[in-house]
């Protein structure tokens, strides 16, 4: 593996070269990252460094994502909000609706 370098002044830096992650970072990959950053600084300096930070935190998002939508599915049967509240009383449905998918996403935080 030869390693091509830079000349920045009087220093020689070394050109890195990244792969590029082609899955969407999303949502929960975001506040991971800005966790990472203001709490883990050396992960986020290792994954970052290594060229492993995108892939971890599509990853980690993919994974957050399943999980959300699982719990919210669960909250639903459970708590009776179905099709046929939501034509009975629209606005009910959506306090609901809204209501589960905030503990759902408060859970996977």
């Amino acid at each position: 593996m030869k390693i091509e370098y830079t000349k920045v002044g009087d220093y020689y830096l070394p050109n890195l070269y990244y792969p590029e992650e082609t899955r969407p970072i999303g949502f929960w990959g975001m506040l991971r990252k800005e966790y990472l950053k203001e709490h883990k600084s050396g992960i986020y300096t290792y994954l970052l460094l290594t060229a492993r930070l995108d892939s971890y935190l599509a990853d980690l998002n993919e994974q957050a994502q399943e999980c959300f939508e699982l719990i919210e599915a669960q909250m639903k049967s459970s708590e009776g909000v179905t099709e046929e509240l939501k034509r009975q009383n629209p606005m009910e449905w959506v306090r609901h609706c809204n209501n589960i998918r905030n503990r759902a996403a408060e859970i996977i935080k």
